[in-house]
């Protein structure tokens, strides 16, 4: 089954995985409800799963279909090589983490290793975890501010936002910059978007 929001990724799957004798395309969703709904009724033996959906996002798609059924073999298929997203999605208990921009390279033999058990991370991002596991992470009050940030608010509507004093949103920012390992608030929002720390 793939699940993704945009008709033309899952045809694109679709077309890829045609010529393969070993895998047959069960269903499509465009959200995460209704891949909850899908692998109910297909019970696929893989799943491709987009990260970033209406309604339902791909993550909680994800907890929601291991919490009903433990031995899902999900795949999660996204734009983003995050190291924060592809570990949340690995600790939560998908089996590969896959970039569209390689799905014509190694879509086919990832659900093979899949299927067959196997753990699939590409070397890019299983590089951006290594390095990420040296980094101090943000603690979710410093997500936070750093979100209010990216939206374009001020330290003082930050502050108002979310009942703090003005000072100690700059201590914060001035650990985000730190921890990131950045000089402005700019480059902190564009390094933890990319990261999959916040959303923009």
């Amino acid at each position: 089954m793939v699940v993704d929001d945009h008709p033309l990724l899952r045809e694109g799957v679709a077309a890829v995985l045609e010529p393969q004798p070993d895998i047959v395309l069960l269903g499509e969703a465009g959200n995460g409800r209704e891949a909850l709904e899908g692998y109910r009724r297909w019970r696929p033996d893989v799943t491709l799963m987009d990260l970033q959906m209406p309604e339902i996002g791909g993550l909680e798609a994800l907890i929601a279909i291991i919490a009903e059924f433990p031995l899902a073999r999900i795949i999660i298929l996204t734009t983003y090589a995050g190291d924060v997203q592809a570990t949340r999605a690995l600790k939560a208990g998908a089996v590969g983490y896959l970039l569209k921009s390689s799905l014509r390279r190694d879509l086919a033999d990832t659900i093979r290793n899949a299927h067959r058990g196997q753990r699939y991370l590409q070397p890019e991002i299983a590089s951006a975890i290594a390095l990420g596991t040296l980094d101090d992470a943000l603690s979710p009050r410093e997500v936070q501010v750093l979100q209010l940030a990216a939206s374009g608010h001020s330290n003082k509507r930050i502050a108002h936002s979310l009942g703090l004093s003005e000072e100690t949103v700059k201590t914060h920012m001035k650990s985000i910059l730190s921890k990131l390992r950045v000089a402005d608030r700019t480059h902190a929002v564009v390094v933890a978007a990319k990261r999959g720390i916040i959303e923009l």
